[in-house]
């Protein structure tokens, strides 16, 4: 699972879901999604069929979100519960949306009350389809899922492949899971943000020089910046490219990752995407020197006397190799981690490969060195002032930046 932080933040934070349960083995999984969602800051109404309550029990959604849950579609107490559920509801996730959900929705049914919410409401719709493998397969159930795409304009997410429930075996139909569901709610949400239909590449991690098949000369990155930047962009509706090396992360959700081992390939990979990028966040910490010669065999000390002379010739750089093939009026952020001379090497940096922003960091700094979840950085700009921003988790450090370089964008200033 992706490394988040479930505290309170956009875009989830403030607004109100209408978390829909119907009967399915998966029911389980929705009292996890709807404890995420409540802690990322939304407000979270459940709405569960009589089907879902032979799975899982009304207080345990209550327990989580607290608030209460509904079920019934007729009530003499105030407005319509669909009526007034449907009206409030920011978005409205089905999970999971089985077989009979989906049917009913497609033919625009409202005989109970989650049927009837997705008549009323106008916010957008998620379903997270569980099922069978044979039902999810069968002709009539693809039919509806297309309906509700392309006419009725829900998301779909999943279903994945895994284990189904006893005795059905392995196949499609395996409700995704609860973290994989808030991502792509939280980037529903973000519809028609600031980077919707545009392109951002990140690149992350560090690059791996190997000296023969054992070892390699590298960094101590760990990628989490250039992920949580990935991650960031594509909840703000962006479509994401992340070049990264060797990282013990899990890819963020809805990202494209393309992994590579050394710098000359993430070069290759990165001159085959930046020509279409809006915004480029070069954060990864590619090696500035590779081995001349890289032996075939391990290097055994009992097999010399005196230890090895490292012969290191330079490496590409990848951000201004790549200078001539960004788009025009693409953003372009560089990153500069510095044990001295900071303010030296970023304008350094900023002139040299024509960057509109650096990021600069000192890893000697508490709370600012490798492999941590928090970050303290100086900004640096071609055309004013440094910014210093103060020690923060890097998720809330990503969303600084991504601010910075829509900010940059020509495309996002009024004319």
């Amino acid at each position: 699972m992706p490394e988040r932080s479930l505290a309170p933040r956009p875009p989830w934070a403030g607004r109100r879901i209408l978390l829909g349960v119907t009967g399915g083995i998966a029911a389980f999984k929705a009292v996890q999604l709807a404890s995420d969602l409540t802690r990322l800051g939304a407000r979270v109404d459940t709405v569960l069929t009589e089907a879902a309550k032979s799975f899982v029990a009304p207080l345990s959604f209550e327990g989580v979100t607290g608030q209460r849950t509904y079920g019934r579609l007729l009530s003499t107490l105030g407005s319509p519960p669909h009526l007034n559920l449907a009206g409030h509801a920011d978005a409205v996730v089905v999970a999971p949306a089985t077989a009979d959900l989906i049917a009913r929705a497609r033919a625009g049914r409202a005989d109970d009350l989650l049927a009837a919410i997705l008549l009323a409401t106008r916010a957008p719709v998620l379903l997270a389809p569980a099922m069978n493998e044979r039902m999810y397969t069968h002709p009539q159930t693809q039919q509806n899922l297309a309906h509700c795409r392309s006419t009725l304009g829900y998301r779909v997410v999943g279903p994945a492949t895994g284990a189904l429930a006893a005795g059905e075996g392995e196949g499609p139909g395996r409700m995704s899971e609860p973290f994989e569901i808030a991502e792509h709610l939280g980037r529903l949400l973000g519809t028609g943000g600031t980077l919707s239909g545009r392109r951002v590449l990140v690149t992350a991690g560090p690059t791996r020089e190997p000296l023969d098949p054992v070892r390699f000369v590298g960094s101590r990155s760990s990628g989490r910046m250039g992920f949580a930047l990935a991650r960031e962009s594509w909840l703000r509706g962006a479509d994401v490219t992340l070049v990264t090396g060797p990282s013990a992360l899990a890819a963020p959700v809805g990202v494209t990752t393309l992994q590579v081992e050394t710098a000359r390939e993430m070069l290759a990979t990165v001159e085959s995407v930046i020509p279409g990028a809006d915004i480029a966040f070069f954060s990864a910490a590619v090696a500035d020197f590779r081995p001349r010669t890289t032996a075939s065999e391990k290097i055994r000390r009992r097999e010399s006397t005196d230890p090895p002379v490292l012969d290191l010739k330079r490496n590409p750089d990848v951000a201004l190799d790549t200078l001539p093939l960004r788009k025009k009026g693409a953003i372009a952020v560089g990153f500069a981690l510095e044990t001295g001379r900071m303010h030296e090497n970023a304008a350094m940096k900023l002139r040299e490969k024509r960057f509109d922003i650096v990021v600069g960091n000192d890893p000697g700094e508490p709370g600012a060195g490798f492999d941590l979840p928090t970050n303290r950085v100086t900004l640096f700009y071609g055309d004013r002032d440094p910014e210093p921003l103060p020690l923060q988790s890097k998720e809330s450090l990503a969303g600084e930046l991504v601010d910075r370089a829509v900010d940059a964008a020509a495309w996002n200033r009024p004319p």
